[in-house]
């Protein structure tokens, strides 16, 4: 199966939920405002991100919510599998989460016996795929709804009915789990609690149904108090998908009668950006996936063709920090256009932390490529040489997709005749 369809019906789709952001955000007289707010709100929290994570964790404690800490993904999938076994559970229901993706927690718990269901729908399917999200907030979108029918072993490829269909397996899984697994998407430094924003529900009723709800966050999710969340939930749903808010937005804050949160708070190379003034930005980053949307690039190769679990313009920018000489070339994945920093509702400096991110990769990572950067600037220098090598292009693409690199990838279709012959045929 194709990781993507084609690059213009990918265009054409993240095209329109770019339309349905900027419908959403001129609707408020003061999204700008609210944009400038968040950016600071978010500014100010990380300068101070460890006397906040210690009051929220003392507030957390004493609502009788148990709190543990992470300093990456291994000691992360480490604590999760010791509640998992301190409360002897197999069944496993998680809600979407970019930081399980990050730390790879579905094949740790898998490969150690575990069921482990994704409800959100979308990554419902790609788990059924065995491929990875290629968005953050659209996960399956790289598949068309005839793909989607042959995962469900379905016929009948009409949304609605494979929404039903996957409703009626996925009951079974919530009734009969032993835990549930969310993501955070704010977590409330003054009231020691977080939240959890879907829009099927599916985290509200695994958490609801099973006696432990086990929680994970990056550190950088914290915001300071119950009056910032509002702006944070005005930009978030607009920015991701032009809702004026995600349909179910719940605020955790103490366990029920009987029941058990645990919440994991995961470093994972994050507190090394911090005090880094041309990277600590992406920091700010509240998941909405608008730059992925906007960016020019990504609409047109789709999330499979970046090699850092979150894709698109943050995703250069994070895995460039996490390992620039695995990940730097990422940020050479841009045109530099601006619009990724353009839509984003926490204003980071994506295009310019792009820039960054290029000079520290030429800096530091070795270029074994050189050789044929050179001679490539020799044949663009001599217009000969260029005309007659040329004429081989047509060749290329065959010659291109063929190996590794070309997996997954569509090759485009050139022009019969090239604009050279077509202008001196005038």
């Amino acid at each position: 199966m194709k990781l993507f369809n084609d690059d213009a019906w990918l265009n054409e789709s993240l095209s329109f939920v770019r339309q349905k952001r900027d419908i959403a955000s001129k609707k408020l007289d003061n999204w700008e405002h609210l944009r400038e707010l968040a950016s600071n709100i978010k500014a100010h929290t990380i300068t101070h991100l460890d006397s906040y994570l210690e009051e929220f964790e003392a507030k957390a404690i004493t609502n009788g919510i148990k709190v543990h800490w992470a300093i990456d993904a291994k000691e992360h999938n480490k604590i999760v599998e010791s509640i998992l076994k301190k409360h002897n559970a197999k069944k496993i229901v998680k809600s979407k989460s970019m930081l399980t993706e990050e730390c790879e927690l579905n094949p740790y718990l898998e490969n150690r016996g575990y069921e482990v269901i994704d409800t959100d729908l979308g990554e419902r399917i790609v788990q059924l795929a065995k491929q990875r999200p290629s968005h953050i907030v659209l996960p399956a979108i790289h598949l068309k709804k005839e793909q989607v029918a042959k995962i469900f072993n379905e016929q009948n490829s009409n949304p609605t009915y494979l929404t039903n269909i996957a409703r009626v397996q996925l009951r079974e899984y919530f009734e009969n789990a032993d835990v549930a697994i969310t993501g955070v998407n704010f977590a409330i430094a003054s009231e020691g609690a977080f939240v959890v924003c879907t829009n099927e529900g599916n985290a509200d009723l695994g958490t609801s149904l099973a006696n432990v709800h086990i929680a994970v966050m990056g550190i950088e999710k914290i915001i300071p108090n119950m009056q910032d969340l509002g702006i944070f939930l005005t930009l978030l749903a607009r920015s991701a998908t032009g809702q004026d808010i995600t349909t179910y937005s719940s605020i955790f804050k103490k366990p029920s009668s009987g029941k058990e949160i645990h919440l994991v708070i995961v470093d994972n190379g994050r507190s090394q950006m911090l005090g880094n003034e041309k990277f600590e930005n992406a920091l700010k980053c509240i998941r909405c996936g608008a730059c992925m949307n906007s960016c020019p690039v990504f609409r047109r190769v789709g999330g499979h063709a970046y090699n850092y679990v979150i894709p698109g313009p943050i995703d250069s920018n994070l895995g460039s920090s996490r390992n620039i000489e695995k990940y730097g070339k990422l940020a050479f994945a841009s045109t530099l256009c601006g619009s990724c920093t353009a839509v984003c509702p926490v204003k980071i400096n994506l295009h310019e932390q792009l820039v960054a991110y290029r000079g520290v990769y030429k800096s530091q990572v070795k270029e074994s490529k050189d050789r044929y950067y050179k001679l490539t600037a020799k044949i663009l220098a001599n217009p000969k040489l260029y005309r007659k090598l040329i004429s081989f292009a047509k060749h290329l693409p065959h010659w291109l997709y063929k190996g590794a690199w070309g997996k997954g990838r569509v090759a485009p279709k050139l022009a019969k005749k090239s604009f050279k012959d077509y202008y001196e045929s005038l």
